[in-house]
């Protein structure tokens, strides 16, 4: 009999309330999710990533000022014909392929108070299935299914899995991190402990927390008795840490150890850096564009 923690993945969650400060003040008006990564904006990248790993259902977490996502995922019915008439067959396939991509609902979080809170946002929509969630900030390159093997560790163990990827200790700080313990496959770990963005010399190991993660439905009654954390808010790794403690609230907790392409978008650096290799590695701009790259950095540089 199917247990609900090893029920078949559907449904996916994408937290999408911030405020996006980083990037002031283009996201004053704009959701930095809208912001483009070449000719896409960064949260298409996502929800084509669910929908490659077969989740069907997506649920945006969001706020105030998060209509655009709404109209970006919608058909625009006016511009589809205006295309139409023009004949322009290839933008006018641009433009729906969003809005085909999944059936995608949205809730609003209100009051911001979280990682943790906004997944809980989730509960009504999620029930007592395992789902998955994924970040906007993180940028998985498709040749690389890192959502696809979660599921797969997932449905053989049960439990929570999530996504964990070897960084210089010196950076540790900047993520959540994860104390493991291998097992018979070379990219999967049990995690005992977690750590969220540790203080230098304090974290149990160099492996990092990134924005991935697929979970038992338990983790929502962890949520609702977890204290505010780092930051005075709701963290999900808190809520995790207890479900690797006492693997009886909702099956243990494993990581997939992720040595692919990602893209780093949450901050203005790593964003251009992001920009510039997917750039360079499509078929109608890398090779112009690498050309062009190559004389700026020889003759600027």
């Amino acid at each position: 009999m199917t247990t609900p923690s090893h029920a078949r993945i559907s449904k996916a969650v994408i937290p999408a309330a911030g405020l996006g400060t980083r990037f002031l003040p283009a996201t004053k008006a704009t959701p930095k999710e809208m912001l483009p990564v070449v000719d896409k904006p960064a949260i298409q990248y996502v929800v084509e990533e669910a929908a490659a790993a077969g989740l069907s259902d997506v649920l945006m977490v969001t706020g105030r000022n998060k209509r655009p996502l709404e109209d970006h995922f919608d058909r625009n019915y006016e511009l589809e014909e205006a295309l139409h008439r023009k004949g322009d067959g290839s933008r006018l396939a641009k433009v729906q392929e969003s809005s085909d991509l999944a059936t995608i609902h949205y809730v609003r979080q209100g009051n911001p108070r979280g990682l943790g809170h906004a997944v809980l946002c989730a509960a009504p929509h999620v029930g007592d299935q395992p789902f998955a969630v994924l970040l906007g900030d993180d940028l998985i390159d498709p040749r690389d299914p890192l959502l696809r093997r979660m599921i797969e560790v997932q449905e053989e163990h049960g439990g929570s899995v999530i996504a964990l990827m070897e960084v210089d200790p010196s950076a540790i700080h900047l993520y959540g991190c994860a104390a493991a313990a291998p097992t018979g496959d070379d990219d999967v770990v049990t995690v005992s402990d977690l750590v969220e963005k540790p203080e230098p010399g304090e974290a149990p190991s160099n492996l990092a927390i990134i924005g991935r993660y697929v979970l038992d439905p338990a983790v929502f009654e962890v949520l609702r008795k977890t204290d505010p954390g780092r930051g005075g808010e709701i963290q999900l790794t808190d809520a995790l840490q207890a479900l690797a403690a006492d693997p009886g609230l909702g099956g243990p907790v494993h990581g997939v150890v992720f040595k692919g392409r990602r893209y780093d978008t949450g901050d203005r650096g790593d964003y251009l850096r992001a920009i510039v290799r997917l750039a360079c590695e499509r078929e109608d701009l890398g090779p112009d564009f690498r050309a062009w790259l190559r004389s700026y950095v020889t003759e600027e540089m």
